[in-house]
């Protein structure tokens, strides 16, 4: 009889993980030092911030198609198959950029592939688990992005350290652990979607809840002060700290995320995701105040931490909450939505962002993250009371 279970998780959950480890390793690789390399060609925090709004927001609109595709033909495994391979084929790109378009170029190529595999695999790990266990399964998956986004700014380090300013061997090293995570898939994970298609072809969006639809809504209000962490880094480097010492910051951020990350997706099954999220957009309102209040290094290094913990009361949990509410015909439908709505708000946040960094101060862009979170908090506050009021008295109809 063959393992079905490995660590106490479904084969497909585990292997989309271990998946995950490597391409987070990879991309983190990238990501911990792309502001120091653009910054090295003359960009601006604007130009930054543009950079990566467009590269989200654009591609982010195919997380809704690849989504509702998915659900449409059966199949998660080849969306993700294409998605990490073309994360893979763009990693070593970055090394041929000599000007901050060449960069915009070659992060709109990579997270197309981001954009073609999130949902179906958000959809292919909600598919693969039994109910009341995707709070921890999300939280593994958590974990494992966030182990691979230690390992990543720390290699980046040593190759800074080894070679100062030679990025090129950043990018080229990373992609082995990019194609490493393509094999993963091709030879590990199998499909998991329901094989009667009639029933999927079906399903529209008219079959997603109300609730759904209010949850987006306070997704739109926090993410639109929620710039890409570039800035972070920006505003980090700007403390005097050595420039081979900021990926470790990224590294304080996801240890923080990978210790607490299963804790909190089982606490999640247990007391509900709603409170936990409302918690997580509090926790970064406070984190975003002191980033413009202060700008000291050791303050940042206790802001990181934080950082760290709203990202994993967050970030597990939304996806959690998809899965509960959303039905399992119209789960990669769900994610490709929710995600595509993540996308496309981050590109008016991160240019207002960049806007308010050059034009007014370095402490602007952070008071205006800081005050929607707090906007998003009150909001998913209320979500919580309805949802619960509304699940009282479906228990009370159920026992009469």
């Amino acid at each position: 009889m063959k393992k079905k279970h490995i660590y106490g998780l479904k084969k497909n959950a585990f292997f989309v993980g271990l998946t995950s480890f490597f391409t987070d390793t990879s991309t983190k690789m990238v990501y911990s030092i792309m502001p120091l390399f653009l910054l090295s060609m003359g960009a601006s925090k604007t130009t930054i911030s543009l950079i990566e709004g467009i590269a989200e927001s654009t591609a982010s609109l195919l997380k809704a198609v690849s989504g509702y595709w998915s659900d449409r033909i059966g199949k998660n495994k080849p969306f993700m198959i294409i998605g990490y391979g073309i994360t893979a084929l763009a990693t070593p790109l970055y090394a041929l950029a000599s000007m901050p378009v060449h960069i915009l170029f070659f992060r709109f190529f990579e997270r197309i592939g981001k954009g073609l595999r999130t949902a179906p695999r958000d959809s292919l790990i909600s598919a693969s688990i039994k109910q009341g266990e995707a709070g921890k399964t999300f939280g593994f998956q958590k974990a494992m992005d966030n182990s691979g986004a230690i390992i990543g700014p720390l290699i980046a380090f040593l190759l800074l350290y080894l070679f100062p300013l030679n990025y090129t061997n950043i990018f080229l090293f990373a992609t082995i652990p990019a194609l490493l995570g393509v094999l993963t898939i091709i030879f590990f994970i199998k499909e998991a979607k329901p094989k009667n298609k009639e029933n999927t072809n079906r399903a529209s969006l008219k079959q997603l809840p109300k609730k759904f639809y209010f949850f987006l809504v306070i997704i739109f209000v926090f993410t639109l002060g929620n710039s890409a962490d570039a800035l972070l880094l920006v505003k980090t480097s700007e403390t005097g700290i050595d420039n081979s010492y900021i990926p470790f910051m990224y590294i304080l951020f996801n240890t923080v995320s990978v210790i607490l990350a299963i804790p909190i997706g089982k606490l999640s099954d247990k007391i509900g995701r709603e409170k936990l999220i409302a918690l997580g957009f509090f926790v970064y309102a406070v984190v975003y105040y002191f980033f413009g209040r202060f700008n000291t290094i050791g303050i940042f290094f206790f802001l990181f931490m934080l950082y760290g913990l709203y990202s994993t009361l967050v970030d597990s949990s939304q996806k959690a909450l998809i899965s509960d509410i959303v039905g399992k015909d119209l789960r990669g439908t769900g994610y490709g939505i929710y995600h595509a709505v993540l996308g496309i708000t981050l590109l008016p946040a991160s240019l207002i962002a960049g806007l308010l960094y050059d034009r007014v101060n370095s402490n602007a862009p952070f008071y205006f993250g800081s005050a929607m979170a707090l906007i998003a908090t009150v909001l998913m506050t209320v979500f919580a009371i309805r949802n619960n009021k509304k699940n009282k008295a479906n228990m009370v109809h159920n026992i009469l």
